[in-house]
């Protein structure tokens, strides 16, 4: 276009040609206004730089869309061809779902489906259940080549394949609670904390029972906040029985036997223990070696399962030493995501996991929680302010590209 308008034989013709039409300006004053448009549009696409085209893309299979997952597919989705595989259509904040149990309406915020925040990918809503040196093979019959591989199963958990089924069983479950006079929890870890701490805040007046197989609670912190987190429980009158198990088929008539031949009456109950680490689809795959004796994938500083150029592992299913955190597992998304771009870039040195700070905070109810920052250990508001209000639901969307809505 510039070459056009820099041609003197050009210039002359639309010089004349504007001459021409202002002898009858009533008339031409439109098409002359068209044609300034159009003349101004074609220099500035001539101008404008140009976008670079991405040539060969590579595939990317990610195995799992939980907190890491879901993290690398957001920020590999333009760079290469993404395979996001989950048994599930929705990334589910799962550190915000125990106030979605007694508030369902939070829920809208903390599911959120795949193809939101990962629209150029695809998803392939199934379980992964092989891998090859190629491929990946899942339950419902695909077969997905990958130039690299990222395994980010976490935990196994039993969970409803669509958002609107999961935003049922919220409901469901605060349906339970609203209409039992007690209920039971079973398990003392975050979860079971964190749980019982929102049911004696949403409703004051009801029965909560927390049993607890340990000799304390919140047992993968210290002592300190462990203390913290009871003497909470226990000023809002949450019954805590510790060192004790239950067996929930002993039930009758809404009246449940501990180990130490306690009775628990509670009309529901909600066993918030472990999960089993998601790593038995890898038992008799090529990645069975690599697998250490607790089940975790054992992995290089750079995040590649030890033995294989082209596999990483991220999350909960790796061996890193390090408290299994939500915040963590986006690191490990992150140092991934950086070091495949280098390798599809040719380049050989990557980046290395260097860890974060160690830290855990347990919210106890919307205003208070418990920390343990290092060694030290800050109950009360200021936890609460930390993670309490919004379970850093904001921070995750925005992490995603979305709005906090």
């Amino acid at each position: 276009m510039m070459n056009f308008l820099m041609n003197q034989e050009n210039k002359d013709m639309l010089l004349n040609y504007y001459a021409v039409i202002s002898n009858d300006l009533e008339l031409y004053i439109p098409i002359l206004g068209l044609s300034l448009v159009l003349v101004a549009s074609l220099i500035f696409l001539g101008f404008r730089k140009k976008e670079p085209l991405v040539r060969n893309k590579k595939k990317v299979v990610i195995v799992g869309g939980g907190v890491a997952g879901s993290v690398l597919a957001k920020n590999l989705q333009d760079l290469a061809h993404v395979y996001l595989i989950d048994p599930k259509e929705f990334f589910d904040i799962t550190w915000a779902s125990l106030r979605c149990m007694v508030e369902p309406s939070f829920a809208e915020k903390t599911i959120i489906k795949h193809n939101e925040y990962a629209p150029n990918a695809n998803i392939v809503c199934s379980t992964a259940v092989g891998v090859t040196e190629n491929e990946v093979k899942t339950e419902k019959g695909n077969a997905i080549a990958y130039d690299y591989l990222v395994v980010a199963t976490g935990h196994n958990d039993t969970t409803p394949s669509t958002k609107q089924e999961k935003l049922s069983i919220f409901q469901s479950d605060q349906d339970k609670i609203k209409a039992a006079n007690g209920v039971l929890i079973v398990g003392g870890g975050p979860t079971g904390v964190e749980l019982a701490a929102e049911i004696a805040s949403a409703f004051p007046g009801k029965k909560v029972t927390l049993v607890n197989r340990g000799s304390r609670l919140l047992e993968f912190i210290g002592e300190k906040a462990s203390n913290k987190a009871l003497e909470w429980l226990t000023a809002k009158k949450v019954e805590v029985i510790l060192g004790q198990s239950v067996d929930l088929n002993s039930s009758s008539n809404g009246v449940y036997k501990t180990s130490g031949g306690e009775s628990v009456v509670a009309d529901c109950h909600f066993l918030c223990t472990g999960k089993p680490l998601g790593s038995s689809w890898l038992r008799e795959s090529l990645l069975k070696d690599c697998l250490d004796s607790e089940g975790r994938l054992m992995v290089n500083p750079d995040m590649r399962v030890k033995g294989h150029s082209n596999v990483f592992a991220i999350g909960d299913i790796t061996d890193v030493k390090e408290l299994k955190q939500g915040y963590l597992a986006q690191m490990h998304a992150d140092v991934v995501g950086k070091n495949i771009k280098l390798l599809m870039q040719g380049k050989d040195k990557l980046s290395s996991y260097k860890g974060g700070p160690q830290m855990a905070v347990i919210s106890l109810g919307k205003k208070e929680g418990v920390a343990q920052i290092a060694s030290f250990t800050i109950s009360g508001r200021i936890p609460g302010m930390m993670k309490s209000g919004d379970l850093f639901v904001s921070k995750t969307r925005k992490t995603l590209g979305l709005k906090s809505a």
